[in-house]
């Protein structure tokens, strides 16, 4: 990655960080909306069942997504999407799509600060398929880094120490620990995706395009379990936080895109994961979760395993 050059004509940097490389700062970004669409998400699942959620606030971040690509006029390059690109957004667009059902399943039934620190886990996979796939390099350093991260997901969970908060371990439907795994694994084949697919195209319209392919499988999933019924009960609040969830997810994937365009997977991953101490925050804040000792530690230790690579560059 070569230093960033400052860019008038981007309107995006001011000469005071003309020596900060620009993938880092998209990356911040992504993770700041990140954060915030966990917690929105959360809130706006209440009373509404997972797939339906999914696919309305999908259907936002379509409609959010496409005005950006008209807005800078990149709606063309669909036309200069060649064979191989198109089968990559494919399947970038069916990793996604997985990796929000079974998100969006998990926190359904799971408390966020159970569920966030399993699917952020997708980091310590994506550092390995980028080793694999595209050839980063993963040093010693890389390696402490997942290490730490695994170290201090484990230590987040305390699976058995949550009986006098009523979660998920005293609720008969336990899955939401298998659809969060799940939910890690797809988020990672999304990230190597994504690298391999806005190389060569504006990301802005990659994003947009695999968006309409989640939007559809969605929506496939929600006729396919009866869940269009349920439209009509929505509730107006839940209504409200999942199209700001859906902003929020649009905003993120931006920044998350542009990023990975200019920027390594294993680095950009890693900051992009940061939005899990963002979301935590606003869990203890806005829905009341409660933090301990351990899970404290634990989050801190994550923390530095994400940062080590990236700071260590």
């Amino acid at each position: 990655m070569k230093p960033l050059a400052f860019r008038a004509e981007a309107g995006l940097l001011t000469k005071g960080v003309e020596d900060m490389e620009l993938w880092f700062l998209y990356a911040i970004g992504a993770a700041i909306f990140a954060g915030l669409t966990t917690v929105l998400a959360k809130i706006g699942l209440k009373d509404v069942d997972s797939h339906l959620a999914t696919a309305i606030r999908t259907m936002v971040v379509v409609a959010f997504l496409w005005i950006i690509v008209f807005a800078v006029g990149s709606q063309d390059g669909i036309w200069r999407m060649d064979g191989t690109t198109w089968i990559v957004l494919i399947l970038s667009g069916l990793a996604t799509g997985g990796a929000w059902l079974c998100r969006f399943r998990a926190l359904k039934f799971g408390n966020v600060n159970k569920v966030t620190p399993i699917t952020k886990s997708s980091t310590i996979l994506t550092m390995l398929l980028a080793f694999i796939f595209l050839r980063e390099p993963l040093g010693w350093i890389t390696i402490v880094a997942m290490v730490l991260m695994g170290t201090g997901t484990w230590m987040m969970l305390e699976l058995k120490k949550t009986k006098k908060s009523g979660d998920v371990e005293k609720n008969p439907r336990k899955s939401w620990i298998i659809f969060a795994v799940l939910a890690a694994v797809f988020a990672s084949l999304v990230a190597i995706f994504g690298s391999i697919g806005v190389s060569d195209m504006d990301a802005s319209l990659w994003t947009a395009i695999r968006t309409v392919i989640v939007a559809l499988l969605s929506w496939l999933m929600v006729y396919a379990t009866g869940g269009q019924k349920e439209i009509k009960k929505i509730k107006i609040k839940s209504w409200v936080f999942l199209v700001l969830s859906g902003l929020a997810t649009g905003a993120s994937w931006l920044f998350f895109y542009h990023a990975l365009q200019i920027g390594n997977a294993s680095l950009v991953v890693p900051i992009d994961q940061l939005s899990i101490v963002i979301t935590m925050g606003f869990a203890r804040l806005f829905l009341g979760e409660r933090f301990s000792k351990q899970s404290l530690i634990g989050l801190a230790i994550l923390t530095i395993g994400i940062l080590l690579p990236v700071f260590a560059t």
